[in-house]
């Protein structure tokens, strides 16, 4: 284990956060919401640390996969830690109370403790949409972007961090295609913003959508989310952009290039769409009696579909109140989720459909043993290594989703709540049902239960291995040396 690259790799992280918090501060400053003394401590305390921790690079700067994952692992709990210190300094909850809310931003969960959020300041409320931002398409993604790093250890970084079953790079270097991927991320928020504001939606509150939609996390300046508003054409403008966030960005990169076939040729992006028109279909029709218009439950239904398949967590409605049937369909959303390579959580639809062509192949295998049975998946021969990984990502998964019902079960609360507040939490979607609706939030969960819902937050954004390794003694043994034989 190269611990001393780690803490080098941890030191940049956190000095990139402070002068990322310095926007805030600006922001503060602007508005003189009387938040400006919660970010300068916590900016100095980012710098200060990670000036000490990446003052000078080791002589070995090597990171392999046991590395980039704990990297990874450690980077977004210090990022979390120090992120919630302007919140706490604040006095916006407690110590629990702030890491949650952090987590939740970083992790582009949405989910918040947050009862009154038109009184935070308005430093805060950036702040806590900017981790969105940051968190969206990677945070070391970012640093990548922004400050050299050895092709090798890039990689192995990218892989721990970028959702989705495969990472590949776009051109040959990391640097670059980390560039690549935060300019079309750049370029997709400004265009959201300007398209906002042409609708006359304050400057505020339009940046504080598009970065809550461009990371797919759904934190809002309104209390009431964007049903605050109740204007069809933010939720247009809002609804489309939330689903070409959740589209894989190596897609975007194929147009850049003028491989515009190749972008509507994806098997994924069909699957991903198709999800999304039958299921905009089947609640507006299941809804229609709640609304008595069409276009009303047409609007309402692709605005809910959207938000929930792209893990945003936006709302113009209270889903809670609608009939099972629809709200059956959006739990099974938030399950499935956005494509790979995109900033979305959940399964992701590229495992969703693998899963359901190897389960077609072994059924096939049953009838037939001797037929050769093959799983293809964007017209490529998918290997047994991949359909394991696969299916072992769904059985971790499992498993980890099914110990954490049980724990918060402790809580108290009704099985509804429980279920989706932990489905909604490591698939970093934001509402659920009942208690945690899309009116409600996660304050009444004690300590105990935000720790643990912060645990999945991160589990869910980092695609489970890179934090359940964390807990293996295995992974933080040193390699004994080899001693040369007589």
């Amino acid at each position: 284990m190269n611990y001393r690259m780690i803490g080098f790799s941890l030191g940049r992280i956190l000095f990139t956060e402070g002068i990322l918090m310095g926007i805030s501060l600006l922001v503060s400053l602007f508005y003189q919401d009387g938040a400006v003394f919660c970010f300068i401590p916590a900016i100095l305390l980012c710098l200060i640390v990670g000036g000490i921790l990446g003052l000078k690079p080791p002589k070995n700067t090597a990171i392999y996969a046991k590395e980039g994952l704990v990297t990874v692992a450690l980077a977004w709990i210090f990022i979390s830690a120090f992120g919630a210190i302007p919140f706490y300094l604040y006095g916006l909850g407690s110590a629990a109370d702030c890491f949650f809310e952090t987590v939740s931003g970083f992790t582009t969960t949405g989910a918040s403790i947050l009862v009154d959020v038109e009184a935070v300041p308005h430093g805060l409320l950036f702040w806590r949409s900017f981790t969105h931002w940051v968190g969206g398409m990677g945070v070391l993604v970012f640093v990548m972007a922004i400050l050299p790093m050895s092709e090798g250890s890039g990689m192995h970084l990218l892989r721990a961090e970028v959702p989705g079953p495969a990472v590949e790079k776009l051109v040959s270097k990391m640097s670059d295609t980390a560039k690549i991927l935060y300019g079309i991320y750049f370029v997709m928020i400004v265009i959201e913003i300007l398209l906002l504001v042409i609708g006359k939606m304050p400057l505020f509150d339009a940046v504080i959508h598009s970065l809550g939609t461009a990371g797919t996390g759904g934190f809002s300046s309104k209390a009431l989310s964007v049903g605050a508003y109740n204007n069809p054409y933010y939720d247009v403008v809002i609804g489309v952009f939330m689903l070409l966030f959740g589209i894989n960005f190596n897609l975007y990169y194929f147009i850049l290039i003028g491989r515009i076939r190749d972008f509507f040729r994806s098997e994924e992006l069909r699957t991903y769409l198709g999800i999304v028109a039958a299921s905009v279909i089947l609640i507006a029709a299941n809804i229609f009696s709640l609304y008595g218009s069409v276009l009303e439950s047409l609007r309402h239904a692709f605005f809910q579909v959207s938000s929930i398949i792209t893990t945003t967590g936006f709302a113009t409605v209270d889903f809670n109140l609608w009939p099972p049937l629809s709200k059956a369909i959006l739990v099974m959303l938030m399950f499935i989720g956005a494509c790979a390579g995109s900033t979305g959580g959940g399964i992701k639809v590229a495992r969703v459909v693998i899963l359901a062509k190897a389960a077609f192949a072994d059924m096939r295998k049953m009838l037939h043993p001797n037929a050769i049975s093959t799983v293809r998946f964007e017209k490529k021969r998918q290997d047994e290594k991949t359909i394991r990984s696969v299916h072992m990502f769904l059985s971790v998964y499992l498993l980890v989703f099914c110990s954490s019902v049980l724990l918060l079960s402790f809580e108290g609360f009704d099985l509804i709540t429980t279920f989706t507040a932990v489905a909604s939490c490591i698939n970093n979607i934001g509402p659920g049902l009942e208690i945690v609706g899309p009116m409600g939030n996660f304050s009444e969960f004690s300590s105990f239960g935000k720790i643990l819902l912060s645990f999945d937050m991160l589990v869910g954004r980092l695609e489970i291995f890179p934090m359940l390794l964390l807990f293996s003694p295995a992974v933080w043994k040193r390699r004994k040396k080899k001693l040369p034989k007589n």
